[in-house]
């Protein structure tokens, strides 16, 4: 990967943006694309758009989410622990003994998720997993009055772990889920800017908000683009790796390329555009089924104003909703080129619609 979008990605995936608190991120998203682009602007609750080729047509729509699970501050004892609520999928057993930080409107607090230790802990059978309720940080203080003079009720809590190097290409971070979504589509802008030539589509890009508590930002910000074409970008389960069910999860690779999904939200026609474009340019797929629903913020944006033509497009993903999913850098850098191609092939007022 080039240094340039490896910076990019590192500094994006370290810059906390837990759910409903995405500014921080965001601000570092706009900076990004704005060389790209024509415009940039967000809207009322932090959705971010960065358009090329304004006035062009069709209008296509890059779309992926900026938001990180995260916990919140949800009460605090007479001792000065605080209990948390759940931000998204966080899974309370992996979350205890962790670093954290709980970010307040007066900057960072350092904090700690209390772990009992084994010698004192009393075991009838087998351990059960802890409830998000039953966890508990230690900021260091000594009462409640003094936790409060740090922190509030509703502040957002993000853990410390960070982007780093593990082998050949493959990289480790919390949070890749989605950060590699809003650098594929920010990366998507700069190709496209590099290429140089004339495309017929107008292109918004889309760092959107909320994903994490119901695909709420995509909402938004589909209706008010009306976009004609979304591609949206988003991470799906690597299954690779011990204990996980082939038969039930299917088949999908870290390093064997990104992963197409087929069948309900995904239009055919966008789904087949991508795959023949894919072949041309050598760019290996790989392909997933849904049933009723793909989970990622394709669900609500194919159904926005009557229905938008749309596909997801997914990088692997080993450990989802942990603090050290890996993914492949080569695998990412394959999803931008592909959304780029789509872009070029797309032609003046082109329409994609089912044939019956």
């Amino acid at each position: 990967m080039r240094t340039g979008s490896l910076q990019f990605l590192e500094t994006l995936v370290n810059t906390p943006s837990p759910v409903g608190h995405e500014t921080r991120g965001q601000r570092v998203w706009l900076d990004h694309v704005a060389a790209f682009a024509d415009e940039t602007f967000s809207d009322a609750y932090g959705n971010c758009v960065a358009v090329a080729n304004k006035g062009g047509s069709p209008r296509i729509m890059l779309a992926a989410h900026a938001d990180e699970i995260a916990m919140a501050v949800n009460h605090v004892t007479e001792a000065g622990f605080i209990h948390v609520r759940r931000m998204g999928g966080i899974d309370p057993a992996i979350t205890k003994a962790q670093r954290v930080t709980i970010h307040t409107r007066g900057g960072p607090v350092l904090a700690v998720v209390g772990n009992v230790a084994p010698h004192l802990q009393k075991m009838e059978g087998e351990p059960k997993a802890p409830k998000i309720h039953d966890l508990f940080l230690d900021i260091g203080v000594g009462s409640k009055a003094e936790a409060l003079k740090l922190v509030r009720i509703g502040d957002p809590i993000t853990l410390n772990d960070r982007f780093e190097m593990l082998r050949g290409d493959l990289a480790v971070a919390r949070a890749f889920d989605n950060r590699i979504g809003t650098w594929a589509v920010a990366e998507t802008l700069r190709l496209l800017k590099e290429h140089g030539g004339k495309f017929a589509a107008e292109v918004c890009a889309v760092s959107n908000i909320q994903e994490e508590v119901g695909l709420l930002g995509a909402r938004q910000i589909a209706y008010s683009l009306k976009p004609d074409i979304a591609l949206v970008v988003d991470v799906t389960h690597a299954t690779d790796y011990p204990t996980v069910s082939k038969e039930q999860h299917g088949d999908i690779r870290i390093g064997a390329g990104p992963a197409l999904t087929h069948g309900g939200c995904n239009h055919p026609e966008v789904v087949a555009r991508l795959e023949q474009l894919a072949e041309a340019k050598g760019i290996p797929l790989q392909h997933e089924a849904m049933s009723a629903s793909s989970g990622t913020d394709t669900d609500v944006i194919f159904w926005t104003r009557g229905g938008i033509p749309s596909a997801l497009i997914s990088l692997p993903n080993r450990y989802m909703h942990s603090p050290v999913e890996v993914v492949s850098l080569k695998d990412l850098e394959q999803i931008p080129v592909l959304m780029a191609e789509f872009v070029l092939s797309v032609k003046t007022g082109e329409a994609f619609k089912v044939r019956i």
